[in-house]
């Protein structure tokens, strides 16, 4: 059993898929299904080194953040109703806090360097938040960028040579599979609301670029991923089904997920060369 619970296909994809599977389905008579995308990513986080943020190191302040963003992100679907400003605000206050999750990083660099490090780190994070968060009223757009941006994600990390990102970001990405799983199975739209969007825009934008600074992940490939959220928003016929509507838009989001993962295996290959 216990040798079954270390495979990384079970820690990264299987068991957050179904930790995805049961918040959506139980959760969504009540509001709530725009948790499993954390229930996913606390899966994993769980399983490859549980719930420790002593020293609170780069890699740790992100777990924080992943599980703090569906909290208040709750809050904020219960609280009020989103006006058209909340999303640029709460992308540019998330890319300031990244600074925070990268301090470390930042402070070993000179000057010029890190205000270009910083800021560069700060405009991703930003993007993805911001336009992941404008999709929180359709649940199936906001899945179909959640499936993409932490499958593309997770993947990329993995070619990159860091297996423990590859698996947070795969937990969310299958997470979030699930979440337009159960959409499809049953023909209804369920919430996703703040709590899907922010976790997902979040997490996705802080895994990616602690890929590209701990790891080998070159940074071309987050600006292949940056049109992930765009590409959820491409105009697809109102009357179809739910499944034709996820899958079109998954596929459209994953194709480009898969070129970002074929741009990071092309590069290692050269780095093993």
């Amino acid at each position: 059993m216990q040798d079954w619970l270390i495979h990384p296909v079970v820690q990264g994809a299987l068991l957050p898929f179904l930790a995805g599977l049961v918040a959506s389905a139980l959760l969504a008579p009540l509001r709530l299904a725009g948790l499993a995308a954390v229930a996913g990513f606390a899966t994993a986080v769980y399983l490859v080194v549980g719930f420790e943020f002593s020293p609170m190191t780069t890699i740790r302040k992100v777990m924080l953040l992943g599980l703090i963003a569906p909290v208040l992100g709750v809050a904020a679907d219960f609280a009020f109703k989103p006006k058209r400003a909340m999303a640029p605000l709460v992308a540019v206050a998330s890319g300031a806090l990244s600074v925070w999750v990268f301090l470390a990083v930042l402070t070993q660099k000179e000057l010029a360097d890190a205000l270009l490090i910083g800021g560069g780190i700060a405009a991703y994070v930003a993007w993805q938040v911001g336009f992941t968060l404008s999709l929180h009223e359709d649940s199936v757009r906001a899945g179909a960028a959640g499936l993409a941006l932490g499958m593309g994600t997770g993947v990329a990390a993995v070619f990159a040579a860091s297996a423990t990102l590859g698996l947070y970001a795969m937990a969310l990405g299958s997470a979030s599979g699930a979440f337009l799983l159960v959409q499809m199975l049953t023909g209804r739209r369920i919430l996703a609301g703040i709590a899907f969007t922010l976790t997902t825009g979040l997490l996705a934008g802080l895994l990616g670029a602690t890929t590209y600074h701990l790891a080998q992940l070159p940074w071309y490939v987050l600006a292949v991923m940056a049109p992930v959220p765009l590409l959820a928003r491409l105009p697809i016929p109102a009357k179809w089904p739910v499944w034709g509507q996820a899958v079109a838009l998954s596929g459209a989001t994953l194709t480009v997920s898969a070129v970002a993962c074929y741009l990071v295996w092309l590069s290692s290959r050269g780095i093993s060369e």
